[in-house]
């Protein structure tokens, strides 16, 4: 979704203002790239601590795992994960996390 052009902008050219969106308990990886996936986790972690949110759902897929291992390897290391665990329902296909407050050893 692009945001509203300025009048001022020609036509078709793409704005770089950022996109405000909804935080919603649950984020669908299969649009990035593994490379991507570490700051998008990150980020998306951040602003669901912000917006009070105690679990979140990582969608990341079964396939060969990749995208699984770099996300649990980015939860493991991030302070606002608590704890996390495959999802059981998705077999391997989401990962879910448990929010605490940074620096919370319980």
């Amino acid at each position: 979704m692009t945001p509203p052009q300025d009048p001022g902008d020609p036509p078709d050219r793409p704005v770089d203002r950022p996109i405000n969106l909804p935080v919603e308990d649950a984020l669908d990886l299969h649009a990035f790239a593994p490379r991507d996936i570490p700051s998008v986790v990150d980020e998306y972690v951040r602003a669901a601590h912000r917006a009070g949110l105690a679990h979140v759902r990582l969608v990341h897929g079964r396939g060969r795992g990749v995208q699984r291992g770099i996300v649990q390897r980015t939860l493991d290391r991030h302070p606002l994960v608590r704890e996390f665990w495959d999802a059981p329902e998705s077999h391997l296909g989401a990962t879910v996390a448990r929010l605490g407050v940074q620096g919370d050893e319980g």
